[in-house]
């Protein structure tokens, strides 16, 4: 049986082990939050730091306070709901992570290890989960001060509430405490390299508000359109997806081969996510309060498929009401959705082969498609819309 008809039978088999994986899921993502709750206590409250000190309270206000809103924030990614008789009981809902998928494929699940809250590879693994959320969250932070969101995820952006200044030092200041914490070098160097393609990619980005770049682009065929668009999400969307993947493989020290493979899934998974990211700014009803809001660059996908010389001088509402007007909107929005939903199966069918065992393909389904289903249904919805 190949590895993908195992997972087709995990993911529609015996109810029991279904349930299992999920019990060990939650397992793994309570145990994150533990984690996190540790680590930003072990930075919001020095030892060293005097009580009462002119010099403490300053920098509760100018570091601690934004730290902790920046990492406390439980708002965004889609997570598991809280069950009372669940791992993590009826607290917050709970965000697995596919450092901890890492860890049961390449070392097993609780009833093949026995005991492993002290094992090396456990301790490396949660020291890199940790660091993973911690730097997706100072990411967040940079991110919103470039692109100047006031809004992330329904909740004023961190910059908003504490000052600019403010909130570009606690970006840069976490991910400084993250290598500091991930430890591994191995661990360390993944992440590094994580942020050296997200800066690149967020360069890239900033990139298409200019003039030149943005001639440039107009000018050139499609397909070298559709080229620096997928280089650029690579970099920005694809390094989210790859950091956490890339930063266990290289505590768990996992063969070249298999790293590659899972490296190229997770850019699938990464460029599938962006182009829903582009599309929701066309569809109601999964854009939210960010629809028809994003004309600012040229780095969404639809833009591109649909600009042409005639349309080179456009910009702010002259630019938006060209691409709602444009004749082949609708007919793009299909075509990418149906791209988004073709490189996230490909990316799955990829990621089964190395799957060891139904229980691994079926922890990696849990944890994917919190947003994967997403992808699914606005596919769906384009084509009811056109009545395809």
């Amino acid at each position: 049986m190949s590895a993908k008809e195992r997972a087709v039978g995990a993911a529609g088999g015996a109810a029991e082990q279904v349930e299992a994986v999920a019990a060990v899921v939650r397992g793994d993502a309570a145990l994150l939050e533990d984690d996190l709750a540790e680590f930003l206590g072990s930075l919001t409250a020095p030892a060293t730091v005097a009580s009462q000190s002119v010099y403490e309270g300053a920098l509760r206000r100018s570091l601690y306070e934004p730290v902790a809103d920046a990492v406390g924030s439980k708002v965004g990614q889609e997570a598991l709901p809280p069950t009372a008789d669940a791992p993590g009981g009826n607290r917050a809902p709970l965000r697995p992570s596919m450092v901890y998928w890492a860890y049961r494929n390449y070392r097993g699940f609780p009833h093949e290890t026995g005991s492993e809250a002290f094992s090396a590879d456990m301790a490396v693994v949660r020291r890199a989960a940790v660091a993973v959320r911690v730097m997706l969250k100072a990411f967040v932070a940079i991110d919103d001060i470039q692109d100047g969101s006031e809004v992330r995820y329904g909740e004023p952006a961190l910059h908003v509430t504490h000052g600019v200044p403010l909130a570009l030092n606690t970006g840069s200041w976490l991910i400084a405490a993250v290598l500091r914490h991930a430890a591994d070098p191995a661990v360390v160097d993944s992440l590094v390299r994580a942020v050296e393609n997200g800066f690149t990619g967020q360069a890239v980005d900033l990139s298409t508000r200019t003039a030149e770049t943005r001639a440039e682009l107009i000018a050139a065929p499609l397909e070298e359109r559709a080229a620096y668009w997928e280089s650029l999400a690579a970099l920005k969307t694809g390094t989210l997806f790859r950091m956490p993947l890339d930063s266990a493989l290289a505590g768990l020290r996992v063969v070249e081969d298999e790293q590659y493979v899972l490296d190229a899934a997770m850019r699938q998974l990464g460029l599938s996510s962006q182009l829903f990211n582009d599309l929701t700014d066309f569809v109601p009803e999964f854009g939210g309060g960010r629809i028809h809001e994003d004309y600012d660059g040229l780095s969404n996908r639809v833009f591109l498929e649909l600009l042409d010389q005639d349309s080179s001088n456009l910009t702010g509402e002259r630019l938006k009401a060209y691409v709602l007007g444009h004749p082949k909107l609708e007919s793009t929005l299909r075509a990418l959705a149906g791209e988004a939903v073709r490189l996230k199966r490909e990316a799955k069918e990829s990621v089964y082969r190395v799957c060891r065992s139904d229980l691994s393909a079926a922890y990696f389904d849990l944890t994917i498609e919190r947003k994967g289903h997403l992808i699914d249904r606005l596919h769906e919805t384009l084509q009811q819309r056109s009545g395809a």
